[in-house]
């Protein structure tokens, strides 16, 4: 009797060592890496329960996240008050977009430890993509941060949302709340220079549009801005440099070859404005009598005249009640034109047909300075 229980106690020690071994192979499988192998493994052992849970993850380091949501749903049934497994469950099921779900398990989870701010912010990011509860979302980022006022993307969340609403303030209170516990924080330091932008602080968004720079982040958002806020500091170096750095990433964008445009011209290199001007104008599918009328500026500008006349025509026919077009029209013809009589007759037609308009009070002025010059030139 005592032999036979002996060789019993030995056949079970064989067995739990055997199957010790089996999820020793596995769990290192998995964590080198070979997911495929350490779930045909973990398979084998014939203690089903215990494997529920590294094979879910196994099939999530693979990406079946299907499979990943059986098997996860497998070891709750079995382990139903494991948090830790629950977690990373409701995870998974707000990444396959089971927002509804996802959400009862987080609730579930703050029930069971309201102190945790992560359980908080993983439910604010499930709210913010059901309907109707973007500010009920917005509760729960908060807190998580009353929680904890280090945590770096419940913070983000705040301060984005509110530079949304413009509320500057907030914005500024949340962004320096977060860089003080990190500083090199690029989420935050995007939304304090957006933060600056939005108030016209043109100076102070420029400073940290080029933090982000120099922390290597590179976009076409940030060298738009870049620009336009060198634009409006007179610094069309600058300007010039970060507009064509956006361009680098869209080189068909109609509004930064315009904006480039626009920055050759007020550097008076007339031929590159032309350049872009006319880039632009190629790809825009709408109304283009301004871009019209700002290529025929850069055209008078390098006195190609006719160029400049047939440009204009093609503003005005854009857009038939755009007086500048028409003004700049008669400028153009009065520059081509050489006899006097014929620039009178012009300035006389152009008033004529528009009396009472802005336009027609000043070439009012023009044709009495045409006038006094022609009387000049007689006597």
């Amino acid at each position: 009797m005592r032999r036979i229980l002996f060789i019993l106690i030995v056949l079970s020690i064989v067995k739990t060592e055997a199957q010790s071994s089996v999820l020793t192979v596995a769990d290192s499988l998995y964590t080198m890496g070979n997911y495929s192998k350490a779930i045909d493994t973990y398979k084998t052992h014939p203690v089903k329960e215990d494997t529920f849970e590294p094979i879910a993850k196994a099939y999530l380091a693979l990406g079946n996240y299907d499979e990943a949501l059986l098997y996860y749903d497998r070891a709750l049934h079995s382990d139903q008050e494991n948090a830790l497994l629950k977690y990373d469950y409701a995870k998974l099921l707000a990444r396959m977009k089971n927002y509804d779900k996802a959400s009862s398990f987080f609730s579930e989870l703050i029930e069971a430890d309201s102190e945790n701010p992560n359980f908080h912010y993983e439910l604010g990011l499930v709210q913010e993509k059901l309907p109707d509860t973007v500010g009920v979302a917005q509760k729960s980022f908060k807190t998580a941060f009353d929680l904890d006022d280090t945590h770096q993307k419940a913070i983000y969340k705040l301060a984005k949302f509110n530079l949304q609403k413009r509320y500057y303030v907030l914005v500024d209170q949340y962004v320096d709340k977060g860089l003080t516990s990190y500083a090199a924080n690029r989420q935050l330091i995007s939304l304090k220079a957006q933060n600056f932008y939005w108030q016209e602080m043109y100076d102070d968004a420029a400073v940290w549009f080029e933090k982000l720079i120099a922390l290597g982040e590179s976009s076409q958002f940030i060298h738009e801005k870049l620009s336009f806020c060198y634009v409006r500091l007179y610094d069309n170096k600058n300007a010039l440099i970060h507009c064509e750095k956006a361009l680098r990433y869209e080189p068909r964008n109609p509004t930064n070859l315009y904006i480039l445009g626009q920055i050759y011209q007020q550097e008076h290199d007339y031929a590159n404005a032309e350049k872009y001007y006319k880039k632009s104008i190629e790809i825009l599918d709408t109304p283009l009598d301004a871009e019209y009328t700002k290529l025929a500026t850069a055209l008078n500008a390098q006195k190609k005249y006719d160029e400049a006349i047939k440009t204009l025509q093609k503003a005005i026919e854009e857009n038939p009640k755009n007086m500048q077009a028409k003004f700049f029209m008669l400028t153009a013809k009065s520059a081509y034109y050489k006899d006097i009589d014929e620039k009178i007759r012009l300035h006389e037609a152009f008033i004529k047909k528009y009396p009472n308009t802005r336009h027609g009070r000043f070439v009012k002025l023009l044709l009495r300075d045409l006038k006094e010059e022609k009387f000049m030139e007689k006597n």
